[in-house]
């Protein structure tokens, strides 16, 4: 049971880093402008802070399932979020890849902020995490949702290394240049912090 709960962490989580989001983008700019060697330090600390917001996220599913404002209020972070990151990248997409010492740690304090300034997730294991406790595929004890969030880690930590790999093969092989490679993320994170200004107009102006 153990094993299967590990697994199941893994798999899950595995899945939900799979769409473009602000993560696996970030990680991605990372990948090609800084190297693969920071990009790991990224997804290390990245799925360190995971383990311990999913844990938190699936002992209070409970309590979060009862806030009706809930998705409201991830939405406008969401927004802002992605739109700050949009404005940042931007700015930032004529800049060649620091190679300074000082910055060798960037990716490891950034991986930890991103894990915390995660919202997204919340859903995401509200959704996931009450399917798989009421039919019974992981336990709700201490021990058991600490190896499922060992799992959610381990997902996350797995989803981001073939994102990063595939960054570089894709640069590598395309040889792309940085400007253009900031230019298009830029332009997703100002594409997504748009998505959820839109879905919130229609739900409480157009829709109403």
């Amino acid at each position: 049971m153990i094993f299967l709960t590990f697994f199941i962490g893994l798999i899950a989580n595995f899945i939900g880093y799979i769409p473009p989001g602000n993560i696996n983008m970030a990680l991605v700019q990372i990948a090609i402008n800084k190297g693969i060697k920071q990009a790991m330090q990224f997804i290390i600390a990245f799925s360190c802070v995971e383990f311990f917001f999913t844990y938190f996220i699936m002992n209070a599913a409970d309590w979060l399932s009862q806030q009706v404002q809930l998705d409201t209020a991830i939405d406008w972070v969401m927004m802002v979020l992605f739109g700050v990151m949009g404005v940042i990248t931007w700015k930032h997409r004529k800049k060649a890849p620091e190679s300074k010492k000082q910055s060798e740690h960037d990716s490891i304090k950034y991986g930890i902020l991103l894990g915390f300034l995660n919202p997204v997730q919340i859903p995401f294991w509200m959704i996931t995490g009450t399917y798989l406790i009421t039919h019974e595929w992981i336990e709700t004890g201490r021990l058991a949702l600490i190896i499922f969030s060992i799992g959610s880690a381990g997902g996350a930590f797995l989803c981001l290394f073939i994102y990063a790999e595939s960054a570089r093969y894709i640069k590598d092989r395309l040889d792309l240049s940085n400007k253009a490679i900031n230019t298009g993320i830029a332009i997703l994170f100002f594409a997504f912090s748009a998505y959820h200004i839109v879905k919130q107009l229609y739900l409480h102006v157009i829709k109403h």
